[in-house]
């Protein structure tokens, strides 16, 4: 298991959040505000589990997602599958892990790891 301090894997998870937001275009500001919020959340979830340091990225990924849903109903989706057409958002799996992956929910298809949308698709097209 890997050794990362709880605030280094805060800032670990931060780092990957906001460039998967970045390339979907979605890193504005209520988003890194949501981000924020799950950043001071979970650390004080770690604070009572300093153990579960190594799955706080895949966690504040997952909280971003919740709370963009929940602040805009289906227009809150994040992130999109690039693949299909119904504009259902990605699942992050496994849920709890040190090395999450978007997938699709519909294709069981591995999109990106976390933090690497970016490059998704990018395989497809070449």
């Amino acid at each position: 298991m890997n050794h990362e301090t709880p605030e280094g894997a805060i800032h670990r998870g931060r780092a990957l959040v906001l460039a998967d937001l970045a390339a979907c275009d979605a890193a504005g500001p209520a988003e890194v505000s949501a981000l924020e919020k799950a950043m001071e959340h979970r650390r004080w979830w770690c604070e009572q589990w300093p153990e579960g340091a190594p799955y706080l990225p895949g966690l504040l990924a997952q909280d971003v997602q919740d709370a963009l849903l929940d602040a805009h109903g289906a227009a809150g989706r994040w992130p999109v599958c690039p693949f299909c057409e119904d504009h259902h958002a990605l699942d992050l799996e496994p849920e709890l892990s040190e090395d999450p992956h978007w997938v699709c929910g519909a294709t069981g298809r591995t999109v990106a790891p976390l933090g690497g949308l970016d490059t998704a698709g990018e395989a497809d097209s070449a």
